[in-house]
């Protein structure tokens, strides 16, 4: 529990450090968004104590982002992906990939930015404007290499944790 506490307090500094404009400036305000990651906002549900924090900023076609997890294993991908709650969608913009059985991994899991330009949900709009409408979501993908998939922790190839993006 006290680690999900200071992954919660370490996505707060974070956030206020793109409120500050400390991760990038622009002529345009930057807008802010964050997704909070937990195994029952998976399609399905998934049982796991993992979980994590996405916060975004976006300045103009890119968006910058810093992905930290806590208590999960094999984390081997993350995305953002189109879909509204409850729905599993395609996905968009590649947040990290990393190698299958890699073990428990606890602090940021990536950082960097991406391009905003030209991505578009299969309903045509952008990528933004899908966003903005809480169309989107962050998910985690496990996997420990071992035979058979869904085993449990740590072997969720299609998402452990996952996140709706939000203002």
């Amino acid at each position: 529990m006290a680690r999900v506490a200071s992954l919660f307090a370490c996505a707060l500094v974070v956030a206020g450090a793109f409120g500050a404009g400390v991760l990038g400036a622009g002529a345009d305000p930057p807008r802010n968004f964050r997704a909070v990651l937990a195994g029952e906002n998976e399609v399905p549900a998934r049982d796991t104590h993992a979980r994590g924090v996405a916060v975004f900023q976006v300045h103009g076609d890119t968006i910058s982002f810093r992905l930290i997890a806590a208590n999960i294993e094999n984390a081997f991908a993350a995305h953002i992906h189109c879909g509204a709650a409850g729905v599993n969608g395609p996905v968009r913009i590649t947040l990290f990939t990393g190698a299958v059985g890699s073990g428990r991994f606890d602090g940021v899991l990536s950082e960097g930015s991406a391009s905003l330009a030209g991505v578009t949900c299969p309903n045509g709009n952008s990528l933004l404007s899908e966003i903005e409408a809480g169309n989107t979501y962050v998910n985690v993908h496990t996997n420990d290499g071992v035979g058979g998939v869904n085993t449990g922790p740590g072997d969720f190839p299609g998402g452990e944790i996952r996140g709706q993006i939000f203002g």
